[in-house]
């Protein structure tokens, strides 16, 4: 076996983990408190002491390395240090097995290195609240901690080996992997030789390649080819929806059709993998956590015969050995050489993948999907708020230690609330209101010591209290200029206060810049600097436009000049819109989209189509609309069918979309997609200028573009493709406009005057 390198965490959590999964609530300290505590307990050592003391050994090829948290070399101890919260008897003995298990390899590693006879082994549990520290203590003599270690480096060995050879075949069956069709579709070449050199070079790309020409291969491919060159660890291929997950493992399926050695696993959210929603996540209480990790290792086994693990493939696994298929997923992601899922797994703030890249060093080549999205999901990732009404309620049921602190919470609500006129529904502040952050900040406290001590009173809405509060303090933390805040009134009692992120470059930055290479496609990611700016791309980011393989005459593009869309306009807009709607259907017959801005649009240009052309079929997205229904709604659109869909832009219809041929061959664009304007949008408007130069831009003209682009991009989807796009607003004609759309659109001559 050729060098194989393992950090001692993930040798202990495959070698020493036993028992039962146990997710049940515990209190626990977030990521900058345990640091915080690690910092602190190195604080109380003597000026000897050595923190984060890295150590390393080689056995038979495998080579285990990591750093000890701490060693007193006058005591001759070695500490792992662990933060907690609450009574630590309530600590699961499998757990402490586990902690004890790497203690013991890092006690093994130092006595090597510094050919100690024996050493005083510690862990030292730090509780977070009251700052006290619990010391577990013993000596061991060298002998025995390396053959303590030894033994967990053969059980894991033949998994190691496994996974060396893997690789080298892996390796050796990329560099010289085939493209699965014949030839290449215009376009597709051209996207997959820049995202080959991205990949190769460990450039950032942003590249914009029109629907059609299949982007998914045009990125999986190149990148899979530059992996074994590059020695990625992990390629991820990151989607906003399921369907973008669907055409990823396809596009897997078929280039893995010649047994080509390639491990890929999906990740799915926990809610659509877990088998008993009803039951608490411990051994208690579901089957499939009971015993979990003493039958991990033959399901982990069956998923590596098995290779290809999709969410079907990991359920089917799963149950045959007894086990939670949605942890099993988590596990089998350390081990995949391709994992697709959504794009919160690496850009959220507790997002898996990018946790355990950074736990283990991985080297990652990064693919996202409809990247012109990642803005809008970005801001939400980083965005909370708090309900007044939620905390109010909770204080009814609330028990003693908890009625003090909610108490001065409520205080604070009304002080914020004092001054405001009964009318000002919503206002932005300028700065965060300190005393309610920190009587929120005390009330997150006193839920957490309460659970804490009372494991029992963990109801749902309490749980969910705490995580509200949490959310938003932690954000408060790094609130700047990155972000927003505001209060929305609903009624007395009813306040929300919002910390609104509206720039998420300062957060995704560092996630970018962690990938080895990152791609982000779209057929929409036009102007760069938009996305330059708002997602904090790397300065050496390569920007590349993909010509589009249609040809103009294929896409009949007219803007209705005598129509306006403007909200003062929209009464009077309905007959002429609902005129030009018609004209073209009874001009050239067939399935058309009309787009609208808003629901209440929509309903009045339906209503007035309905009755004025009732011999044409019409029908419409409704409010809340579920898959099903939604599943319906395009079935509607069969080849040779005729009628005209009415839709929302920007909502389920208006992208990822596909009706080739004559299953649709119109659309009708009644709106520029413009952002409404209010405070909110007018605050950004001016953030996004002081900071960028791009107010306006950034904030209405740019995202609206984006929505039209997309609905329009649903009508021509193939080389033998044609059909019509109506623009419904002569200010599709102004310049700044017409500057924002495709430019292989065979666009009307500018209106003269």
């Amino acid at each position: 076996m050729s060098e194989y390198r393992v950090a001692v965490r993930a040798l202990c959590e495959f070698t020493a983990r036993r028992g039962d999964l146990d997710y049940r609530f515990t209190p626990a300290p977030s990521a900058q408190e345990g640091i915080a505590g690690h910092a602190l307990v190195a604080s109380r050592r003597g000026e000897d002491y050595l923190a984060e003391l890295p150590l390393a050994a080689t056995f038979e090829g495998l080579t285990v390395s990591g750093r000890a948290d701490g060693f007193d070399p006058t005591a001759h101890c070695l500490e792992e240090v662990k933060t907690h919260r609450g009574d630590l008897s309530r600590m699961a003995e499998n757990q402490r097995a586990l902690h004890w298990a790497q203690v013991k390899v890092y006690g093994a590693l130092l006595c090597a290195e510094r050919e100690l006879p024996r050493v005083t082994l510690s862990l030292v549990y730090f509780e977070i609240t009251s700052q006290k520290e619990t010391r577990l203590s013993e000596t061991f003599e060298a002998s025995e901690l390396q053959a303590f270690f030894h033994e967990q480096c053969r059980r894991f060995l033949a998994w190691a080996r496994q996974e060396a050879a893997h690789r080298e075949v892996r390796d050796q069956a990329l560099e010289t992997l085939a493209f699965p069709h014949a030839r290449f579709r215009p376009g597709q070449r051209e996207l997959a030789e820049n995202v080959f050199k991205a990949a190769s070079t460990g450039r950032c790309l942003l590249a914009q390649a029109p629907t059609g020409i299949g982007k998914t291969l045009a990125t999986l491919y190149p990148t899979l080819r530059a992996a074994a060159r590059k020695r990625l660890d992990v390629v991820a291929f990151l989607t906003m929806k399921t369907p973008g997950r669907r055409l990823a493992l396809e596009a897997l399926e078929t280039l893995t059709r010649d047994e080509t050695p390639l491990r890929v696993v999906e990740l799915v959210a926990r809610a659509k993998a877990c088998e008993y929603p009803d039951r608490a996540c411990h051994g208690e209480a579901c089957p499939l956590a009971a015993g979990f990790y003493d039958r991990l290792p033959e399901a982990r086994a069956a998923c590596v015969a098995r290779g290809f693990l999709d969410r079907g493939a990991l359920r089917e696994v799963a149950l045959e050995h007894g086990v939670c298929p949605y942890y099993l997923g988590q596990e089998m992601a350390r081990w995949a050489d391709v994992v697709v899922g959504d794009v919160n797994h690496w850009f959220d703030a507790h997002a898996l993948l990018h946790g355990l890249a950074a736990a283990f060093e991985w080297r990652v080549g990064l693919l996202v999907d409809e990247a012109h999205n990642l803005v809008e999901r970005a801001r939400g990732m980083y965005s909370a708020e708090v309900s007044q009404k939620r905390f109010s309620q909770a204080k009814k049921a609330a028990p003693a230690a908890l009625k003090k602190p909610l108490d001065q919470l409520g205080r604070q609500w009304k002080t914020l609330s004092e001054g405001e006129g009964d009318a000002e529904r919503y206002r932005l502040l300028e700065e965060l209101p300190g005393k309610l952050v920190g009587a929120l900040h005390k009330v997150a406290s006193a839920i957490t010591e309460y659970l804490g001590e009372h494991p029992e009173a963990a109801s749902l809405e309490l749980q969910e209290l705490l995580f509200e509060a949490l959310a938003f303090c932690r954000l408060a933390e790094s609130f700047g200029e990155h972000s927003l805040c505001d209060v929305t009134r609903f009624g007395r009692g009813r306040a929300v206060l919002g910390i609104r992120n509206v720039v998420p470059a300062d957060f995704l930055a560092p996630r970018l810049a962690r990938a080895q290479s990152a791609v982000l496609f779209s057929a929409t990611l036009s102007p760069p600097r938009y996305y330059r700016d708002l997602l904090g791309l790397p300065a050496n980011t390569v920007w590349r436009e993909i010509e589009s393989p249609f040809a103009a005459h294929q896409l009949k593009v007219e803007i209705a000049r005598h129509i306006s869309t403007r909200y003062r306009d929209r009464e009077r807009s309905i007959v002429p819109i609902v005129e030009t709607i018609a004209g073209q259907y009874r001009e050239m017959p067939g399935h058309y989209l009309a787009f609208f801005s808003s629901f209440a649009y929509l309903e009045s240009a339906l209503a007035r189509f309905q009755a004025d052309w009732p011999e044409i079929p019409a029908f419409a997205q409704t409010r809340s609309m579920g898959e099903r229904e939604r599943e319906a709604f395009l079935a509607r659109f069969t080849p040779g069918g005729r009628g005209v869909g009415f839709a929302v832009l920007g909502g389920a219809f208006g992208e990822g979309v596909d009706l080739p041929g004559d299953r649709l061959i119109g659309a009708f664009i009644a709106t520029l997609g413009l952002p409404p304007f209010n405070v909110f949008n007018e605050a950004l408007k001016a953030r996004l200028e002081a900071r960028f130069g791009e107010g306006d831009a950034y904030t209405y003209r740019i995202p609206g573009m984006v929505k039209v682009v997309q609905a329009a991009g649903r009508v021509i989807r193939g080389p033998e493709d044609e059909g019509v796009v109506v623009l419904l607003d002569d200010r599709f004609d102004q310049p700044a406009i017409r500057t924002l759309l495709p430019s292989w659109w065979a666009l009307p001559r500018w209106a003269s005057g």
